[in-house]
């Protein structure tokens, strides 16, 4: 083989080699930091990974919170209407936390409960927060009855 082409080869094979490194250490970045949530049903199936920091989102289930009283301690469980998780938790819950609304619990399932170092409150988007909605309306008056007629 000619010593130009030879080079060149080389040359070509670094390249391909080097960008298909680049390739794989970019998606496994990527594969490892997607902000996706399970769902109780796949962490009661057994499709979410035991023991690594994982996000379940759902619904609080009525009735599931239950604080402790000496601590910041907080369990309760997040439920898509068929399945439930239980929750563990110790923290301050965000102002948005009730139950029957959306959550989503940043942690580690074990098998058995999910321990969640991060809980995040979510709210529909037709929320208005009160200052906003009282200012708007006594800027805008009230609103006058509507009479039959």
């Amino acid at each position: 083989m000619h010593p130009v082409r030879k080079q060149r080869l080389l040359v070509v094979l670094a390249i391909i080699i080097t960008s298909s490194a680049a390739v794989g250490l970019i998606t496994f970045a990527l594969r490892e930091n997607m902000n996706l949530f399970f769902p109780p049903i796949d962490i009661v199936g057994g499709k979410a990974p035991l023991n690594r920091e994982i996000r379940l989102g759902g619904f609080v289930d009525k009735g599931s919170v239950q604080r402790d009283s000496n601590s910041l301690a907080v369990r309760f469980a997040i439920g898509d209407g068929q399945h439930s998780v239980p929750v563990v938790y110790t923290g301050i819950l965000p102002d948005l936390f009730a139950e029957e609304q959306a959550a989503i619990a940043k942690g580690k399932w074990d098998g058995t409960i999910f321990t969640a170092t991060e809980v995040l409150a979510k709210h529909d988007e037709n929320y208005t927060p009160p200052e906003i909605r009282d200012s708007m309306q006594k800027m805008n008056g009230p609103k006058p009855a509507m009479h039959p007629k």
